[in-house]
Order: C-alpha cells, then structure tokens, then sequence
C-alpha cells in the first residue's frame, strides 16, 4: 500500500491498493495453496529493450521527439531490468529455490528519477522532462507512493545503475 517507508521485503503483509494489486495477491495466494514449494517472483517497473511499451522506453521516445514528458516525483519503485529478472530468476530456479523472493536492481527512485537517469545515459535531451506529483498524473487507479522492494533472503540483482547502462 506504500505506507511503509523502508523497502518492502518478502515477510511484509501485501496490502494492495486497486483491484490489480488485489488480483496479483489473490494470484499469489491460489499459486502457493495449489503448490506450496512454487517459486513466485514478485517484481516492479519492469524495463527492457524488447517492450516498446514500458516506462521507461515511452519516456525516451517522447523525449527524443521533443515533447513533453511528466512523471512522478514524489511515488518511488525499484526498477526491474528484464535481462536480469530472468537471468536471476532461472538461478533460482536451478537452485532449487521456492517461496516468495523479491527480484529487482538495487536502488530505489522516484519515477521522475528513473526517467531522468535513463535519458542521461542514452544521451537523450531532458528539456522536456518535467517532475510531477503523482496526484497530478491522472491514473486510473490508486497507486502506491512507495513500492521499493528488497530481500531478506538475499540480493543478487546488480545495481540499477549497472542495468540502466546495459539499457542504454
């Protein structure tokens, strides 16, 4: 529900906001009933070059072309490179492992943040870059404010920094 303001770990009860948060954790729940030793990865802000349509390959393209981009300076994420969500997620896997496990590049940032590194090490203009609060960005649903995740089981995502270069 992004109450918390340290990152959530995998012991932290689920509170979900909207009827997205609440599919993913009944989701969760049927997963873990139906198979108890099940590996279930939970994740955020997703990015890859592959997806056309994530955040932060929107943000570049509107960038690029010059026009206006807004995003959130005040809601913060830890965002997911894919490469790295299933590189580590087969490790895993392989292992052996089973339960819950937070899988996301270390750090954490506000949404305009994330944009705003992204374009610099694309070398992308962010003139037109403009923080917004999140109040102000007209989404449907209710979002958390802070949605930073990490693991008490142990990290073994790179950095953001690190994910955004291979990104970029």
């Amino acid at each position: 529900d992004g109450v918390k303001r340290s990152p959530y770990v995998e012991s932290d009860l689920p509170n979900p906001l909207n009827v997205y948060g609440q599919s993913k954790l009944a989701s969760e729940l049927s997963v873990l009933a139906a198979c108890p030793e099940a590996l279930l990865v939970r994740t955020s802000a997703f990015f890859g070059p592959w997806d056309d349509f994530n955040f932060l390959t929107v943000a570049l393209r509107e960038l690029e072309a010059g026009r206006t981009f807004r995003a959130a300076a005040d809601s913060f994420v830890s965002p997911t490179y894919v490469p790295d969500l299933v590189a580590h997620t087969l490790d895993l896997l392989i292992d052996g492992e089973s339960g819950i496990w937070h899988l996301a590049n270390e750090g954490a940032v506000s949404w305009y943040d994330f944009a705003k590194l992204g374009a610099e090490m694309a070398g992308v203009d962010t003139e037109f870059l403009v923080a917004s609060r999140a109040s102000e960005m007209a989404l449907a649903a209710s979002r958390p404010l802070y949605s930073v995740l990490s693991s008490e089981k142990a990290w073994v995502m790179p950095t953001l920094l690190n994910a955004l270069e291979r990104y970029a």
